[in-house]
């Protein structure tokens, strides 16, 4: 019997291996995208300049993208060194950690339910969502699918130690925590997680209140007295993550976004989360925020969670897998759900990677009560769920094709979105490299026209003008950019093509004025250094200018340097 058991696991456990590689197989072809990857990955000189222990230093300190993940960052860097810039075998090692993350998912839910078919069930339904393609097909979001694999390890652990309580289980459990913290925050809710799977399906609650009164308080409060080093380092993240997000200006003030409107985006946002796991059509990468949400979606959101809240808790006793899956959704998108809001979007397909497994779990125990008899299931069951698995496969694999590169993927996000002045600007951008100059133009209008005060809009158009020969719109549009974000990193970039324009102009001063501006606000610019000390020495300024092309190098571009020294102008 028990070798009998084993074999279906295995047989699982293959299956859910293959249909994974099937429905995401054409992440293999795809290529980066120019949406956080050149900052992650395309253009990182630390990831790209190989693993050793300096790397991992500079990993362990940096904010990438407003992100502190070390693991994730070393990740990165291990598959620069292992491919390059060949983008399939970046996507490829993404694919492996969602399978294991899926492996360990199903170990843990077959361990602690005893129940091989609607573990399986649950983990495919997971598994094979196209709401999973964002995270594995996007190169940048490598974060998610590492710290799932080390969530899923954890909890994995973490039956193991409520089976015996073994120290070295514990440990386990909680070193692996960490590990998924140090690649993304988003399981900072995992110790809420683990008092809901106490409940269910682990049982440790029930048998804590059932035991004696003199013994009860004392097995309750050890359920969440060892849960207290999870929170400990629960709420160190969460301040960690705080202060690299606001270091990138990433979090938005209660100025800019009244937490009247985030709480109502948050309420549409749990209903339209559901709506895409049951409807999975017209996804996108981008959602522009709606600051003007109709009442009546707020209301209708807001009743809806209410009524599925009111039945969960009605049915605890008899059915405390609804309670632990319905409260595992909404746990798990309360870093996300944008009470802080970081970033622009209103909400994100990858938001859903950890909640949906609360989802997963309630259909999988859920759909199966309607059918009491055997045989029914049998006949009914197994073939509705094979069908549903294999739409949802078609649908990712669907899903996947519109990863491609970046214009088939902004292309597709403007079909399925309106008012995306994000996916405008993007596929600006891609049409720029590609050199569609003129459709380029086109989509930084449009851009510019749903928001008139993005100003990495205004600063790309300024470069494709600048590319078109057309050097006063190109000023015009770097002054504008300066002038919507006067003092930041970002508006270095802006100071210092003014300083290449004024250049080319002939107008040096105010390209030594752009460059200096641009090394003040960002004092490791290389290239502003390099472009100044070109400027220094066609004027003959040979002190200024070798000082520069010096710093130029040591930050690791020495163009400057090895011409004025061909030229015997630096020694």
């Amino acid at each position: 019997m028990i070798i009998a058991d084993r074999k279906k696991i295995v047989l699982v456990i293959a299956l859910l291996i293959i249909a994974c590689l099937a429905a995401f197989s054409r992440v293999a072809g795809n290529d980066f995208i120019n949406f956080d990857d050149p900052g992650c990955i395309t253009q990182n000189y630390n990831v790209q300049s190989g693993f050793n222990l300096q790397n991992i230093k500079w990993a362990s300190t940096a904010v990438v993208s407003g992100n502190w993940h070390p693991l994730t960052m070393i990740s990165h860097t291990l598959d620069w060194s292992l491919f390059k810039d060949n983008a399939g075998g970046h996507h490829l090692v993404s694919l492996l950690l969602h399978i294991g993350a899926v492996i360990f998912l199903f170990l843990f839910l077959n361990k602690t339910t005893n129940s091989l078919w609607p573990s399986a069930f649950a983990v495919a339904l997971f598994a094979l969502h196209p709401l999973r393609v964002e995270s594995v097909a996007w190169a940048s979001e490598r974060k998610d699918v590492l710290s799932m694999f080390f969530g899923m390890a954890s909890i994995y652990a973490y039956a193991f130690y409520a089976e015996s309580s073994k120290l070295s289980r514990y440990l386990l459990c909680l070193i692996l925590f960490i590990l998924a913290l140090m690649s993304k925050p988003m399981l900072v809710t995992l110790p809420f997680l683990l008092l809901l799977l106490d409940y269910w399906p682990l049982g440790r609650w029930q048998r804590a209140l059932s035991a004696p009164t003199e013994g009860r308080f004392k097995l309750a409060g050890r359920l969440v007295w060892e849960k207290v080093p999870f929170i400990c380092l629960t709420i160190a993240s969460s301040i960690i993550t705080f202060w690299a997000q606001n270091k990138e200006n990433s979090v938005a003030s209660v100025y800019s976004l009244p937490f009247l409107k985030r709480a109502v985006n948050a309420t549409f946002s749990y209903t339209a989360y559901l709506d895409k796991i049951f409807r999975p059509v017209n996804l996108g990468v981008y959602y522009p925020y709606d600051f003007f949400l109709p009442l009546w979606k707020f209301l209708i959101s807001g009743i809806i969670l209410i009524l599925i809240t009111a039945a969960v808790l009605y049915y605890i006793k008899k059915l405390p897998f609804l309670f632990t899956g319905w409260f595992w959704y909404l746990g798990g998108l309360i870093p996300v759900i944008g009470l802080v809001q970081v970033g622009s979007q209103a909400m994100a397909d990858r938001y859903t990677y950890l909640p949906s497994i609360g989802i997963a779990i309630m259909l999988a125990w859920g759909i199966p009560l309607f059918f009491q008899r055997e045989d029914v299931r049998k006949k009914i069951l197994f073939p509705a769920a094979i069908a549903i698995l294999f739409i949802l496969a078609i649908l990712t694999w669907t899903q996947c094709g519109y990863w491609k590169n970046s214009i088939t993927l902004f292309s597709r996000v403007l079909q399925v979105t309106k008012d995306n002045y994000i996916a405008h600007n993007h596929l600006a951008s891609a049409l720029h490299k590609r050199r569609f100059f003129e459709r380029a133009i086109y989509h930084y209008n449009e851009a510019i026209r749903l928001n008139p005060v993005y100003a990495h809009a205004y600063y790309n158009r300024g470069i494709t003008y600048y590319t078109l020969g057309q050097k006063q719109r190109a000023l015009d549009d770097f002054k504008e950019t300066i002038r919507i974000i006067p003092k930041s990193p970002d508006s270095a970039s802006a100071y210092n093509n003014l300083g290449v324009t004024y250049t080319d102009l002939g107008q040096y001063q105010l390209a030594i004025d752009n460059y200096n501006e641009a090394t003040r606000l960002k004092p490791d610019y290389t290239d502003a250094y390099n472009n100044r000390a070109i400027v220094y020495l066609n004027q003959g300024n040979s002190v200024s200018g070798c000082s520069d092309a010096q710093k130029a190098c040591e930050l690791g571009n020495c163009a400057a340097l090895k011409d004025a020294r061909s030229k015997e102008l630096c020694r």
